[in-house]
């Protein structure tokens, strides 16, 4: 289940299920009543990714985004640690970039703020490895929005929304909980827990492992793919998944250069 979005007793609609193509009717914006009170009174969630186009949307270091905007939860049901927004301390609990006019990081907010009012469930079938998804509705009672008679497809909600790329690198995300949870006989310790936050959530620091270690002559990496992970943040993203995938479950997506050589010795 995907849905790192809770307020203050939202209605979690897991038995509407809606496919792609099954449509809803909702409408958000200045002129609905209840504009951005959506935005205080719960937990949200950030993702790798959502760290990353935040980070980048202020101009600041993972580090400087960490330690102001967000506070560590240990205690996850999958038994990674989650990134959550810091909110304000006051009653409201509002997000740090919420305005009067709306939210500040627009193009950039959250996907569980993107994707609001559905949440998402994703997993892969056990059978062949296929991914496996459905959408259903969340429902707060402050919300006006279902009320509108605007009408959308899941799919066009999605895109209008601009939810690819922040689906397609959640679902890389989860792909590390499934193999958590089906490798029981391997144990991961502070050490591993700490790995799995520089990667996923301090780009500069997994840069600087790649390039200023001596990962590059352990591993073998393509020549387009090293220049990819100096320049492309995404790229680099979604190359600490595969090597978490390899450093916590021994997951053979990446080719030690031993390993390598051996296979091509005559």
């Amino acid at each position: 289940m995907n849905n790192p979005r809770t307020g203050s007793g939202p209605t979690i609609d897991v038995d509407s299920r809606l496919s792609l193509e099954n449509t809803f009717e909702f409408e958000c914006g200045p002129d609905v009543p209840c504009f951005t009170e959506c935005c205080g009174r719960l937990e949200l969630l950030l993702t790798p990714y959502d760290v990353l186009r935040l980070r980048k949307r202020l101009g600041i270091t993972s580090v400087e985004f960490l330690d102001t905007y967000s506070i560590m939860r240990w205690a996850t049901g999958h038994g990674f640690p989650e990134i959550m927004m810091k909110m304000y301390s006051d009653n409201n609990k509002r997000c740090p970039f919420v305005t009067p006019k709306g939210c500040s990081v627009y193009e950039d907010r959250p996907g569980a703020c993107r994707i609001y009012p559905l949440g998402r469930a994703a997993t892969k079938h056990a059978m062949d490895g296929t991914p496996r998804e459905f959408y259903f509705p969340v429902r707060e009672d402050h919300c006006k929005g279902f009320k509108q008679k605007r009408q959308w497809t899941v799919r066009e909600w999605l895109a209008d929304q601009g939810m690819e790329d922040y689906n397609r690198l959640n679902d890389l995300l989860m792909e590390l909980y499934i193999l958590k949870a089906r490798s029981r006989g391997i144990a991961l310790g502070p050490q591993h827990m700490q790995m799995f936050t520089m990667a996923c959530y301090n780009t500069e620091r997994f840069r600087d492992f790649i390039f200023k270690s001596g990962f590059l002559q352990k591993f073998e990496v393509s020549d387009d793919l090293v220049e990819a992970l100096q320049l492309d943040d995404i790229k680099l993203l979604e190359f600490a998944f595969q090597w978490l995938k390899f450093a916590l479950f021994h997951e053979p997506v990446l080719t030690p250069k031993l390993q390598a050589a051996k296979s091509s010795a005559p």
